[in-house]
């Protein structure tokens, strides 16, 4: 009896202690363990990409829409979900590790940016591109970017790509597009980069970097979902 009191006390203080450097009651096999335990998406299925032909998550999204207004920050909360987004539309997505970074700032973004009015001529209602961030990151990035900012009330932000907040990863883990970058940048959950054709909530044509989601991975690779490749698809379709 006295044996299981302290097995059950040490098992109860390993789950719950974080280890640290001056604790020695965790081994450094173990410490390792229950960090990596922590970084990783929870669900398998959380970083198992969605297919060509499924439905997408319907998700809500904590947006910030303009109001009238004399304020310095002249906008309130605004529920979006996936329904309001995507629902009767065919939309170009895409999806990047976090605003600001290098590859998302220089060559992704602006990429879509520029091939804006194109892919509305091949049939695209609206592009969107998403991120792990809140919404007060990903307005300051789209202002950074030089976007034209949409300023009418009740506007989404800006006047071509929609920059669109996934702060909690719901959207994210639904289309099983969760990466961590723990060791490598030190990035909490993120979404790994990709882009998609969102054909009235169906995934018409996915381009997954890599050929799939991996975890704490080096490179950063950019081959496939950038607006050149995507719009090939879409004269391809026309």
């Amino acid at each position: 009896m006295k044996f299981f009191l302290v097995a059950s006390w040490f098992c109860s203080a390993s789950a719950f202690t974080a280890p640290s450097v001056g604790n020695t009651r965790f081994s450094t096999s173990m410490a390792s363990t229950a960090t990596t335990s922590l970084s990783r998406p929870s669900l398998v299925e959380h970083s198992t990409p969605i297919k060509e032909g499924e439905t997408i998550p319907n998700t809500t999204f904590k947006t910030r829409t303009r109001i009238e207004s004399e304020e310095e920050n002249p906008f309130d909360w605004k529920d979006i979900t996936s329904e309001e987004f995507f629902k009767g539309k065919r939309t170009v997505v895409f999806s990047l590790p976090g605003a600001f970074t290098p590859t998302c700032s220089n060559t992704h973004l602006p990429g879509y940016e520029a091939a804006y009015e194109e892919m509305k001529s091949l049939g695209i209602d609206e592009v969107y591109c998403i991120s792990v961030n809140d919404a007060f990151v990903m307005r300051q990035w789209g202002l950074a970017q030089g976007l034209e900012e949409d300023k009418t009330v009740g506007g989404l932000g800006f006047s071509q790509v929609k920059l669109i907040p996934d702060g909690a990863a719901m959207f994210t883990r639904g289309m099983g597009m969760s990466a961590t970058w723990e060791e490598e940048r030190g990035f909490g959950e993120r979404s790994w980069r990709y882009a998609a054709i969102i054909d009235d909530m169906k995934v018409e044509k996915l381009f997954i970097e890599g050929g799939g989601v991996s975890q704490d991975y080096g490179p950063d690779p950019f081959e496939v979902s950038d607006s050149g490749t995507v719009l090939e698809y879409l004269k391809s379709k026309a």
